[in-house]
């Protein structure tokens, strides 16, 4: 028989053998997509994920501008979380996602500059700018030794290079599409080669430079053809779709200019809002995608943002760029930290055997306290995946929280760490800050009069009224409470002079 004629075989074949292989109720065990979005914040979509004082979703002006009709339909079908965290920058987050740790005990607290050690002039020692390496506890590693197909696509800023963990095969992954130590493409557009020739080229995506093939197009193309390997394959698989998007440079994605050529904003605020549309086409692709191929009942889909929004809305427009959150990608405030999470079954059906052990609440919102390093112990529980007992897990499991269920012992709480230089605006820099129930605290290690910040995010969500001064009983009680979790996760503190400046009470 003919290569053509098997081929052409294989592919009408493929739903069947998918469907036995991934698809089914007997399935061994479910498929996992993280769908991990640079730089976007929670207000970057027209999903509304703010809530009223009832708990019901609320649509703000900035929900009204994007346009996201595949994160609708997602959130439609599962779960969104009004409370979901992520570090400041980019390389904590994604590290905790992959270690199910808290920033402030793995160490790598600020961004990984791809070749340099890039903490500040007052940098911890022993700040972890080397990142990940393959002798860490590693969530790819895991799922690959429970047996499934790990395929990473996209930004991985995991390391810088010359390390180990600058490649992600080192770091559990079986496919490596785009992912090296850079934190940013030179260019999305496939007729610049993603930046060929520069230091931040994205690579093995040679075959469509000189083409018209948008970067959050050629790596969603990448990602299908992955995923139609592995499930000839009949294993399990754990996609990483980790886009470059929606982090600058601010390059129009030209299949959704015209959506806005009326729109009176300025040029990089429209070229976002393309970037937007065509991350949300990825996803919708990629849904629509595994039902074809037969095995979305069987797919747990996570979506969330590894910082808060960095959206180019400039004085030319009249709302911020997380409005009504203060601030922006980092800063200490709501708008730094605060990202969309969605949870949901690529297709839901309750008689699926995982849908069973894992039920998500269709249209559902929770108003708990989340973060990104929930997603290890959310992922690893699911499949009953071991986990080194000397590997300390910050992460909680959301599973009784999915399920629309009250989960008695879920910390509703949140500690981000960031001993560095940021240069954000005024405070942005050596901070901590410490979220417990509906109250907000922020420490400043170095350099400013008001050390203290003490927020009542219930009846302040904008972060406009300092109370540490009207409020020192649970001033001091939130710093208690953030010191006791910095020492026991190991935190380490800017350095004067080769001395770790004190952590000062009121």
């Amino acid at each position: 028989m003919s290569s053509v004629r098997i081929f052409i075989l294989g592919l009408l074949l493929l739903p069947v053998v998918s469907s036995l292989a991934s698809g089914s109720d007997e399935a061994a065990k479910p498929n996992i997509v993280i769908f991990l979005v640079d730089d976007m914040g929670p207000m970057d979509t027209s999903v509304p994920m703010l809530t009223d004082e009832s708990g019901k979703p609320r649509r703000h002006p900035l929900n009204a501008w994007y346009r996201t009709p595949n994160m609708e339909r997602l959130a439609a079908q599962g779960v969104r979380f009004s409370n979901f965290y992520a570090h400041t920058v980019c390389s904590p987050s994604r590290v905790s996602i992959m270690t199910g740790q808290n920033s402030a005990r793995h160490h790598t607290t600020d961004f990984i500059d791809a070749y340099f050690n890039n903490g500040g002039p007052l940098k911890p020692s022993q700040w972890n700018w080397e990142g990940l390496d393959s002798g860490d506890v590693i969530l790819a590693s895991i799922l690959r030794q429970n047996g499934f197909k790990t395929i990473h696509i996209g930004k991985a800023h995991f390391a810088p290079f010359r390390h180990e963990g600058a490649d992600p095969r080192d770091l559990g992954f079986d496919v490596n599409i785009g992912g090296s130590p850079i934190g940013r493409p030179a260019s999305y557009y496939g007729q610049k080669g993603y930046g060929e020739g520069t230091e931040v080229a994205v690579p093995h995506l040679d075959k469509y430079h000189g083409t018209a093939t948008y970067l959050t197009e050629a790596l969603t193309i990448e990602a299908k053809a992955e995923l139609d390997k592995v499930i000839v394959e009949g294993k399990p698989f754990f996609l990483y779709m980790s886009h470059y998007a929606v982090h600058g440079p601010f390059d129009s994605d030209p299949r959704f200019a015209t959506n806005y050529k009326d729109v009176d904003r300025n040029e990089r605020a429209l070229a976002f809002a393309t970037m937007i549309e065509g991350m949300d086409k990825s996803l919708g692709d990629l849904m629509d995608h595994l039902e074809t191929r037969g095995v979305a009942e069987n797919t747990l889909v996570l979506f969330l943002g590894d910082n808060g929004s960095d959206a180019p809305l400039g004085a030319h427009n009249s709302i911020a760029s997380s409005a009504p959150l203060r601030g922006r990608k980092g800063s200490r405030w709501e708008g730094g930290i605060r990202v969309p999470f969605v949870a949901a079954w690529a297709k839901p059906n309750p008689k699926n055997k995982w849908q069973n052990q894992l039920p998500i609440v269709a249209g559902s919102v929770r108003q708990e306290i989340g973060n990104c390093s929930d997603l290890f112990p959310t992922i690893t529980q699911l499949i009953a995946a071991a986990v080194p007992a000397d590997h300390p897990v910050d992460g909680q499991n959301l599973a009784k929280l999915l399920a629309g269920q009250p989960d008695p012992d879920h910390r509703d709480e949140f500690l981000s760490h960031y001993p560095h230089r940021r240069g954000v605006g005024p405070g942005n820099d050596y901070f901590t800050l410490y979220r417990r129930g509906n109250w907000k605290a922020v420490y400043h290690h170095v350099g400013r009069k008001e050390r203290y910040e003490l927020y009542d995010l219930e009846s302040d969500p904008t972060e406009s009224n300092n109370l540490a001064a009207d409020n020192p009983d649970k001033l001091k009680s939130m710093l208690k409470a953030m010191a006791r979790e910095l020492k026991a996760k190991g935190a380490q503190y800017p350095q004067r002079n080769g001395q770790p400046i004190k952590f000062v009470m009121p």
